[in-house]
């Protein structure tokens, strides 16, 4: 019997999809279940697993948009499955390749060079010196190796001396992901009045609290106590403070919202992919890390789906884990704002009217101006601010060790 295996939907909004890799060759037998293709869709990298065992036919090239519901590969589930040792050459496979004797390339003679070689007639120097070309940079095609008026005409400055150095490019297609993340950057920047407010934070506190009960958080919970559950229940905290900065809009209509979908930007095999965690207003200490890690394992599994990307009402993007100092974050649409963390370093800072050695993080908000006005972004960063330099007063209710769930 011969199965006719279609693209299923990803997702409703989702028509086509893109053959990233097949993971079979054309005539391999399959087993049932087996994943035989990465899929690029506009959001997200799925697995095709096999529907029956069986040997395939390859109905689509690597690179192939295909429908929703085409065809894409067949399997003869009547096949028997080939026994697991491969056959042994034959003596005429065996035998050793003899390549045939090459021609012999006889060089092309050079010209002898004579008085007229790269001496340029007059109306050719004239034309190379308004172009600021030397004449030994030119190989002459008049007589005797003279340079005329047209080689002059056709000459290029040169860009540089050769170094001997390899000058090779490749061009490989861009993959629907990449392509749609592309789209949605230029998109975000033409099409809304994006602005970005800056600020900096004294992580010394948060640095204490760490280094006191990051043991105790990961015997208990065994999960690592980091930034991000700091940053996301600040910025929910702010969020809610501001609601301007969690809200949309669409046409000529505002839509605010009393939960906080947080998308958090993670680097994936395949690019950038931006997970949500939901209701984050109502996460623990430990419900934000826990989540964290389990959106960051399925996108480096290239495991997530279009669903677990779909409905963020505000973004937090931790480029601070590359390196970076400073950024302008772009907007995710169709949010209004996003918050950008970056590196910590020992900075001088005054307190108490003294100079001191911090560890300070830059952090910075990108907004829809349209929608958002500088008393709320402002306000909304200084709210951030303020939480993540007094957490235990703003974040964990005064108790520490009750927030942490220890």
């Amino acid at each position: 019997m011969i199965l006719e295996m279609k693209v299923p939907s990803p997702g409703e909004s989702i028509k086509e999809v893109e053959i990233a890799t097949w993971l079979v060759k054309d005539g391999d037998y399959v087993e049932k279940d087996q994943a035989i293709a990465e899929v690029d869709s506009d959001k997200a990298t799925l697995e095709l697993p096999a529907e029956a065992s069986g040997i395939i036919t390859l109905k689509a090239e690597e690179g192939d948009a295909v429908a929703v519901g085409a065809v894409v590969c067949l399997i003869d589930t009547s096949a028997a499955k080939p026994s697991g040792d491969a056959p042994a050459p034959s003596k005429e496979e065996a035998k050793p390749v003899v390549e045939a004797p090459k021609a012999e390339v006889k060089a092309a003679p050079v010209a002898e060079k004579t008085y007229a070689t790269q001496t340029p007639s007059p109306a050719a120097k004239k034309i190379l010196d308004e172009k600021n070309i030397q004449p030994t940079e030119i190989v002459g095609t008049g007589k005797g190796g003279r340079i005329t008026k047209d080689d002059a005409v056709n000459a290029v400055p040169s860009m540089g001396t050769p170094t001997g150095g390899t000058r090779g490019s490749e061009r490989t297609k861009l993959s629907m992901l990449r392509r749609k993340v592309a789209e949605r950057l230029v998109s975000a920047k033409n099409e809304t009045a994006m602005l970005t407010t800056f600020n900096e934070v004294d992580m010394t506190a948060i640095y204490a609290l760490r280094a006191e009960y990051k043991d105790a958080f990961k015997e208990k919970h065994g999960l690592g106590l980091g930034f991000m559950s700091f940053f996301t229940k600040a910025v929910t905290r702010a969020l809610q403070l501001f609601p301007d900065v969690n809200s949309m809009i669409d046409g000529q209509e505002k839509i605010s919202y009393d939960f906080c979908d947080i998308s958090v930007a993670v680097s994936g095999p395949k690019g950038l992919m931006v997970p949500v965690m939901r209701n984050a207003e109502t996460l623990s200490f430990r419900g934000v890390e826990a989540e964290i890690k389990r959106l960051a394992i399925r996108a480096r599994d290239g495991q997530i789906t279009v669903d677990e990307m779909t409905g963020g009402t505000f973004t937090i993007s931790n480029g601070g884990v590359f390196g970076s100092m400073l950024s302008t974050p772009i907007i995710n649409p169709p949010q209004s704002g996003i918050l950008g963390m970056h590196n910590v370093v020992d900075r001088a800072i005054v307190k108490n009217g003294q100079i001191v050695i911090a560890p300070v993080m830059y952090v910075a908000l990108s907004y829809d101006h349209r929608i958002i006005d500088g008393r709320e972004s402002v306000g909304f960063l200084v709210a951030v601010k303020e939480a993540l330099e007094n957490p235990v007063e703003h974040l964990m209710g005064g108790n520490a060790k009750k927030a942490l769930e220890l």
